[in-house]
């Protein structure tokens, strides 16, 4: 009899630990969320139609905020910046030259030191190439960016935007968590 009784006495200690477990467990990824939200990250609601077809009017996006303060932009990332004249105007573009490079845009193709680039296989032209008509020699940081959705896209093909300082980035879009049919990773 006595040992049925340390039989249940374990039982219940065992019971008590693993909710205790989950419960700490709970309370870890919640603040583990609240930090990453806080601090490296913010929510962004697509407005425009710049960026189709990737991101739609409406899609609410992640942005990391840290991530080009301990790294560097790279070619393809989609990017939060501000508009120098404005500072409260919010744009998302794709980022497609770095830093020295010249850019150019012929005959409805991006020209990347005078070498096409691969836009990510879309036969899509750009007709209307902008600033870009002519070689645009990109500074020390800047970078050239431009929307998915070529002919309705307020870019660095355009003087008001021009080239975008890493100063004025904000950060890297990463993740679309709405709507949840269209939710992922936004890697190109």
């Amino acid at each position: 009899m006595a040992l049925g009784f340390y039989q249940q006495e374990d039982d219940s200690e065992d019971a008590i630990r693993f909710i205790t477990r989950w419960i700490v467990d709970v309370i870890v990824v919640v603040v583990l969320a609240m930090f990453l939200v806080q601090y490296m990250g913010m929510n962004y609601k697509v407005i425009g139609h710049s960026m189709e077809p990737a991101f739609e009017v409406g899609d609410t996006v992640l942005v990391d905020r840290i991530a080009y303060k301990i790294g560097k932009p790279h070619r393809f990332d989609v990017v939060l910046f501000q508009n120098d004249s404005s500072e409260e105007q919010v744009y998302m573009k794709r980022i497609i030259g770095l830093p020295g490079e010249k850019i150019q845009i012929q005959n409805g193709n991006v020209y990347v030191d005078d070498q096409l680039l691969d836009m990510g296989g879309e036969d899509e032209k750009i007709n209307l190439p902008g600033i870009a008509d002519n070689p645009v020699i990109l500074g020390r940081d800047e970078y050239f960016v431009i929307g998915d959705n070529y002919d309705s896209s307020e870019d660095s093909r355009f003087s008001n935007i021009g080239n975008v300082t890493r100063s004025r980035m904000i950060g890297k879009v990463w993740f679309r968590y709405y709507p949840m049919e269209r939710i992922g990773f936004t890697l190109r």
